[in-house]
């Protein structure tokens, strides 16, 4: 009887080292049902994907690791920031992994997904009024730099004026929307909050093609836009909005507008409702600044900026998750007045049996 031999091929386990070696390569995604009818090719760069699930793990991982390359940090060390939710959730679970301290300290705007979240991965969170100026010793900005001189051997990261910020994307997310469009790209669409991603990512583009448009998104209330324009921080801008993870009331000096060619600004209630219609058309679970990103997309298509022969790259920087209680809450949503208007689209209900 013919004897049948089992294939006994060599084979190795395929284990990552930890959850930090899964941070970036994240994945180009053609847009369909809601791009329906624009003129060009539409893609995210879908930064959910990460493992904390926002593009703010590229900046934690690159800015520790440089930090403790330069002798900055030190095992034992308590690392600081000032976050809106994103940066520090980034940053608490590297601190988890490499057994460092984190204290955060963060506006009272972020999602109380997000304040949970930044609670159940270890760190230690101060949250801080929202609708004060830079300067008042309340906010967040002021908060983290007391704590940063109060606590011995502490580290404050400072994303919004920390270079680092943009040479991660410099070093990652430029190359790899580069690579995956092969050249092709036209136009990058992109929040802008402390910068760092729309810089990092056009300094790169630019390099390799000084052609493409760099198109930041900014915020009503947030000063970002009309100093691109004119070169001043006008306070007189400057007014509450709900919207995470983009605009500001000062300039971060990790916002590069050289490299930007032009801003556009989305409202709040815009940005929510075309986040929840990028979740039912195109399954893509997207948080709030993704929602603002596709809105200033919509905007630029009805303005005719984009032709048959566009290929456009729109950041969609984290995930739906962290916003249960704004965006995707119906009651949430009826509170701001966001389903008041005519042209927008009704909640669907939830039937209980």
């Amino acid at each position: 009887m013919e004897m049948i031999e089992k294939n006994k091929t060599n084979s190795k386990m395929k284990v990552e080292k930890n959850i930090l070696s899964l941070i970036g390569d994240t994945p180009l995604i053609r847009l369909e049902k809601i791009v329906e009818g624009f003129d060009g090719s539409f893609f995210t760069k879908f930064e959910a994907y990460n493992p904390g699930h926002s593009n703010k793990d590229r900046i934690a991982l690159y800015i520790i690791n440089e930090a403790e390359k330069k002798g900055i940090l030190k095992p034992g060390d308590t690392i600081i920031e000032t976050t809106s939710g994103n940066t520090g959730f980034s940053l608490a679970m590297v601190s988890l992994i490499k057994g460092y301290e984190c204290i955060l300290a963060v506006s009272s705007k972020s999602s109380k997904d997000k304040i949970d979240m930044l609670h159940a991965m270890g760190a230690k969170v101060y949250v801080c009024p929202a609708n004060v100026s830079a300067e008042d010793p309340r906010s967040y900005y002021q908060v983290a730099k007391t704590l940063h001189n109060e606590i011995k051997d502490s580290v404050y990261i400072n994303q919004y004026f920390n270079n680092l910020n943009i040479e991660a994307h410099y070093k990652t997310t430029g190359p790899e929307i580069w690579e995956q469009t092969a050249g092709k790209i036209t136009h990058l669409v992109a929040c802008s909050g402390t910068g760092g991603t729309i810089s990092g990512c056009a300094k790169y583009l630019k390099e390799q093609n000084p052609n493409i448009e760099i198109i930041g998104v900014d915020a009503y209330g947030s000063v970002l836009k009309k100093y691109h324009e004119t070169g001043e921080l006008d306070t007189d801008e400057i007014y509450p909005y709900r919207i995470e993870g983009l605009g500001k009331n000062l300039i971060p000096t990790a916002t590069d507008f050289d490299t930007i060619d032009s801003f556009i600004k989305v409202t709040d209630e815009d940005s929510a409702h075309t986040a929840r219609e990028v979740t039912r058309k195109e399954g893509l679970f997207v948080g709030y600044t993704s929602g603002a990103a596709m809105q200033a997309v919509k905007q630029l298509n009805k303005k005719k900026k984009f032709n048959r022969d566009s290929v456009v790259v729109i950041i969609f920087p984290d995930h739906g998750s962290r916003y249960m209680s704004k965006i995707y809450s119906d009651d949430w949503m009826n509170e701001q007045g966001f389903f008041d208007t005519t042209n927008q689209e009704a909640p669907n209900k939830i039937e209980y049996i």
